[in-house]
């Protein structure tokens, strides 16, 4: 009983709190979707501009604009004429334009480093539009890890078998947030696709973790999969670079699949749900839930 009135009081004081992304007359909504980018051209107009295009058409009602997180990216690009802003060159420019309400999406895979970089960032623009929303990474919830289980394990089920395996190769990060990619490894072999393995390029679980579990098995075929947003440098020379080699080294034939996740339209349909989802039901942080908590506890 006790729990129940527990789960009661929490969830009045999230309906409280949550609201829909609404506009009265005069005001602007605009849509930022976030990317850490990439140089290469191709991989950047089958992801990037991809999953653009779909956000604009999704929410014509808002002013869709993009930014880069990497500097280093937006300092290349440049070099070739190619402008990319920041976020916080974006807020400032819809704010200079007379937007009041901003939804800002990134295309994160985790909630690591690049996301709480983001929220941060909002958090300082705040003061400058009515309202600033963002909308969650792709791997959020455990409906969200299940659901890209499901379309990855279907996507690549035929370069899977009992002598065969998929290893899918994320960035990694420093932060607790990495632990993700774990989960995912495990729920792959929970939804009976034990050919399937999640590693990362600067996290755990590593290479030698992951060589330690191919050798374990019979699998003599390799093929590596980007568990990452864009097929960009970590891809191309990480992934089908050294960690081929390496492999091949130690005996597994191997391939490499130079696709990008946000070239998948089922992911980048989760995105785009993610928005959705925000703009009817505000997202609420753990302090807020803890508020709302105490709020009604105390009435």
């Amino acid at each position: 009983m006790k729990r129940i009135s527990f789960l009661v009081i929490m969830l009045v004081g999230i309906i409280i709190n949550s609201q829909a992304f609404t506009l009265k007359e005069g005001d602007k909504a605009a849509l930022l979707m976030v990317h850490f980018g990439t140089t290469f051209d191709d991989t950047r107009a089958a992801t990037i501009d991809a999953i653009n295009l779909k956000a604009a058409s999704q929410f014509p009602e808002m002013t869709m604009v993009e930014a880069y997180t990497s500097r280093i990216i937006i300092s290349r690009l440049a070099k070739r004429g190619v402008e990319k802003p920041t976020p916080r060159q974006a807020l400032l420019k819809l704010a200079a334009d007379g937007y009041t309400h901003v939804f800002i999406q990134s295309t994160n895979i985790i909630d690591g480093i690049e996301a709480r970089a983001l929220r941060a960032e909002a958090e300082y623009m705040a003061p400058f539009f009515k309202e600033i929303r963002i909308g969650n990474p792709l791997l959020y919830s455990i409906e969200d890890c299940l659901e890209v289980e499901k379309i990855l394990s279907a996507r690549y089920a035929g370069k899977a078998g009992k002598y065969s395996a998929v290893v899918l190769v994320g960035h990694g990060t420093s932060t607790p947030a990495n632990a993700i990619y774990s989960q995912m490894d495990y729920m792959f072999k929970a939804q009976g696709n034990p050919a399937f393995h999640v590693s990362t390029v600067e996290g755990y679980p590593d290479f030698n973790t992951t060589l330690a579990a191919l050798k374990a098995t019979k699998v003599k075929t390799v093929t590596l999969v980007p568990f990452m947003f864009v097929a960009g440098d970590h891809a191309r020379n990480d992934i089908d670079g050294e960690w081929r080699e390496q492999l091949e080294n130690e005996g597994f034939k191997t391939s490499a699949v130079i696709e990008g996740l946000g070239q998948i339209p089922e992911i980048q349909d989760i995105f785009i749900d993610h928005i959705r989802q925000g703009l009817k039901e505000k997202p609420l942080s753990s302090v807020e839930r803890k508020a709302a908590f105490l709020k009604n506890f105390n009435e």
